[in-house]
């Protein structure tokens, strides 16, 4: 075999308690997509997901050892963009082991966070190559050389190599064109993927909480256009503002192999789904046609989410959109070049998605740059406020491959001492401070703010008369689980509006 992908292990340490039944377990399409790629450029190419298959060390080598590949890939990716740097604890552990048993394995890493830090990986683990990049091009040419001559490695793009002990690099491979995207990433490639196993968040399937699997992810288009400062999704592309997008008569596929496999929940992984019309609706109108009974998600924003859009949406089984509403005060979002929208049109955007039977998973950051407690108080009586179906208490991080990271490695911003403190769920989640308050500060907040927006009466009555018993039952557990924090404060700092 020419090339084996590896999503890497997830460890406990990333979720601590919520990692049993709680925590979504995502298909990796990344993953999926790259196997396929390779595939359609005429190597042999497998897949194992150690996460999902619950695989340990030995196990995977195993598999290893009887597909016997040429080139191991480790893929670093999640389906959203904090996911790529909190993974790499689980990849790193994964290529230093594999290495351990058989020092002869040829391994690169690839992934979100591997693009944004390609010398820091190189320098700090155990693989023989790194790819900067979305990755088909380079994995083509690298498997195309030997892995030994140092003249055709210089000719590989956006790999990363050692020369007699000395880390070289070439430039990036260009990205892939749009009308190139349906042939070097075709399809998700399903063969070996334990779809069963994957899980919907929680918050997706509130309508049939017991009924979270199969859950399968598919992407309709690359990239976004925006350019928040605190975001990483661009690192693979080398810039902010890039966009490309499948055609649906592509994409609709993927969703045909779904239905035949008998799955009902579905993500859109794209960062921005809800933004080019003539893309979204005739995905939209293609789902319609097949009146598919599909629970899907996706992301939108505010200014993108139209009246005109509701309806058809609905129809074609988009039950839950994402938005990044981020924070109350306009100052605390241009600070992190977010779109400008007022109060109102949050309060409008949100009741006109409810009033047409899509529910809102609304996405707050706490400790942004600007951010001070007074702006949190805000963000979370905002919250609290609309009273979504459910909601998101990030606490900022200065992601690798973001502006906010650059600017935290320039000013020397005291950065989490490793990967896991990138989670927003670990022991070691350390947030960035603000101008104006701590690292300690922002994490204490956000794990109150969660806990006060779960217990506002309006939300679980919201839950009951909505989503009924049983999904008022799994909250009321939820609430249960506490998490343990390395960097928090014992003493009150958020408080509850509605007391």
């Amino acid at each position: 075999m020419d090339i084996l992908f590896l999503n890497p292990p997830i460890s406990e340490h990333v979720y601590q308690n919520l990692s049993g039944g709680v925590a979504t377990l995502e298909m990796p399409v990344w993953m999926g997509m790259l196997t396929a790629s390779m595939k359609t450029m005429g190597h042999s190419a497998d897949q194992v997901d150690c996460a999902a298959e619950n695989l340990t060390v030995a196990q995977t080598y195993d598999r290893v050892s009887y597909l016997r590949p040429r080139l191991i890939c480790i893929v670093v990716y999640g389906q959203h963009p904090s996911a790529s740097t909190q993974a790499m604890f689980g990849a790193s552990y994964l290529c230093t082991e594999l290495k351990k048993l058989a020092p002869e394995l040829k391994i690169i890493m690839l992934g979100g966070h591997i693009s944004a830090l390609p010398l820091r990986t190189m320098q700090d683990e155990a693989c023989d190559f790194v790819c900067e990049g979305e990755g088909p091009k380079t994995l083509d040419a690298l498997l195309k050389t030997n892995f030994k001559d140092t003249n055709t490695l210089k000719k590989v793009p956006g790999l990363w190599f050692r020369e007699d002990g000395h880390i070289q690099h070439n430039p990036t491979a260009s990205l892939i064109e749009q009308n190139q995207l349906h042939v070097v990433f075709p399809e998700v490639d399903l063969q070996s993927l334990p779809t069963g196993n994957y899980k919907a968040p929680n918050w997706h399937c509130f309508d049939h909480i017991e009924d979270r699997q199969p859950y399968a992810t598919v992407y309709t288009s690359l990239g976004c256009p925006f350019r928040c400062s605190f975001c990483c999704i661009s690192a693979p592309f080398g810039k902010q503002g890039t966009f490309r997008y499948w055609q649906p008569d592509h994409i609709i596929k993927q969703f045909d192999v779904f239905a035949s496999m008998g799955v009902k929940n579905i993500k859109i992984a794209d960062e921005m789904f809800v933004l080019k019309e003539e893309h979204f609706l005739k995905i939209a109108d293609l789902l319609i046609e097949r009146k598919y009974n599909f629970n899907i998600w996706v992301f939108g924003r505010i200014d993108t989410v139209k009246p005109q859009h509701v309806e058809k949406l609905k129809k074609a089984g988009i039950n839950w959109i994402v938005l990044g509403i981020e924070a109350f005060d306009q100052t605390v979002r241009t600070g992190v070049n977010k779109g400008r929208y007022t109060e109102n049109d949050i309060f409008e955007k949100t009741k006109m998605l409810k009033d047409g039977g899509i529910h809102v998973h609304g996405n707050f950051v706490f400790g942004l740059p600007d951010d001070t407690l007074d702006t949190m108080q805000r963000s979370l009586d905002l919250a609290v406020e609309l009273n979504l179906e459910t909601a998101n208490f990030y606490s900022a991080m200065a992601y690798p491959g973001s502006e906010l990271y650059r600017e935290a490695v320039r000013n020397n911003v005291e950065l989490p001492e490793n990967w896991l403190g990138y989670s927003q769920h670990s022991y070691d989640c350390k947030p960035l401070p603000t101008k104006h308050i701590s690292s300690a500060e922002v994490l204490t907040f956000r794990d109150q703010a969660w806990s006060i927006y779960h217990n506002s009466p309006a939300y679980l009555n919201l839950i009951k008369s909505k989503f009924g018993p049983k999904t008022f039952e799994y909250i009321e557990n939820l609430k249960k689980i506490k998490l343990s924090r390395k960097y928090s404060l014992d003493k009150v700092l958020a408080k509850a509006s509605y007391e």
